[in-house]
């Protein structure tokens, strides 16, 4: 089974888009963040009280549980920062970086105060955004552009680019 797997900064829509994505082509949906939550508690809790590699093993943890079992995975936006996740994304399905431009994740994270890395100064939003950015681009199969569109829309666009992408890299 081949699974696509969602990369994106925080706010891109992966959790949501992956959600409509699943209902498009009845294949079953997971989100690594949700997973986490469910198995060690809040993302918010771990980051407090254990850190972020703490999290980032959580992490790796959920994608390699989730992997084998769903054909579209949902991750969080930091999945990027470890070697080992992109190459058993690599190696299991499709990498789709849902691209999104800062000011578009101002405007959806404008009232989100449960995201440990994204509640502190515009500078240190910036400069992590530019970083992740480079790290997406890196890895990813297929970019899809996310401004001003519905969850719907990317979805539709999602699976036709897989399509193209699978019928292009048969054998």
């Amino acid at each position: 089974m081949m699974t696509i797997y969602l990369i994106g900064f925080m706010g891109s829509g992966k959790s949501t888009v992956g959600k409509v994505l699943g209902g498009r082509i009845r294949g079953g949906h997971a989100d690594t963040d949700v997973f986490i939550d469910a198995q060690y508690g809040t993302i918010s809790e771990i980051f407090r009280i254990h850190g972020e590699n703490t999290f980032r093993k959580y992490e790796s943890a959920a994608l390699e549980n989730l992997s084998a079992e769903h054909e579209i995975v949902s991750t969080g936006g930091g999945i990027v920062e470890r070697q080992k996740n992109i190459s058993l994304m690599k190696a299991n399905g499709v990498i789709v970086y849902l691209q999104t431009a800062f000011t578009e994740i101002q405007s959806r994270l404008m009232h989100d105060t449960e995201r440990p890395l994204w509640n502190t100064d515009m500078e240190k939003k910036e400069k992590l955004f530019r970083r992740r950015s480079q790290l997406y681009q890196g890895c990813a199969d297929i970019a899809i552009q996310t401004d001003q569109k519905t969850p719907d829309d990317i979805a539709g666009e999602i699976q036709e680019a897989v399509e193209k992408f699978l019928a292009a890299n048969k054998g």
